[in-house]
């Protein structure tokens, strides 16, 4: 029997867990450096809640991933490693989708997984960052996705030219953002 799945608000109370998440994504990921103490990861973790910007999926009621959204900037969206590639990130992102007609993000320059992922559900590259912008100092990149009823039906005299930022560009299931 399949255990029940259920996206919901975080509660002040999962602050521990969402830390956890996040922590061993740290930890486990040999390209991420350690630029915050795991205490550092918890408080970063409380503040988002606090701000309101946390949705938790839940498996059996343990909190298992989590996506930070605040408005249409996707702040992180990470998932426990024994629950990863159970469509629980397509679920979180699904879930912002909806509550939006746009989203974006940064993720590292690294994190292949992450990319796929996100232009898997239709985000597109705009921009790569050089880590100058970011706590890690790691080479990133942004996207952007539109929901099919805010995107524009293409005018002809664009045609051939570049998404917006991406010809200067020169440069998650972890999307990362700033302290």
């Amino acid at each position: 029997m399949t255990a029940a799945l259920e996206i919901r608000d975080a509660k002040p109370l999962d602050a521990g867990a969402v830390g956890e998440i996040l922590t061993r994504f740290i930890d486990d990921t040999e390209w991420m450096p350690r630029v915050h103490t795991r205490a550092e990861d918890l408080a970063h973790a409380a503040g988002l809640i606090d701000r309101g910007w946390v949705r938790v999926a839940c498996v059996s009621r343990q909190v298992v991933g989590f996506l930070a959204r605040e408005n249409h900037f996707v702040h992180a969206l990470y998932i426990a490693p024994e629950q990863q590639r159970c469509g629980l990130g397509q679920t979180l992102l699904a879930d912002a989708q909806a509550a939006s007609d746009t989203l974006e993000l940064w993720t590292f320059e690294a994190n292949h997984g992450a990319q796929r992922f996100y232009e898997r559900a239709g985000f597109v590259l705009v921009e790569r960052g050089d880590g100058s912008t970011n706590d890690e100092g790691i080479a990133d990149r942004r996207y952007v996705w539109e929901s099919a009823s805010t995107v524009s039906a293409p005018d002809s005299s664009q045609q051939g030219a570049a998404p917006a930022n991406l010809g200067a560009a020169q440069s998650l299931e972890g999307t990362h953002n700033e302290r």
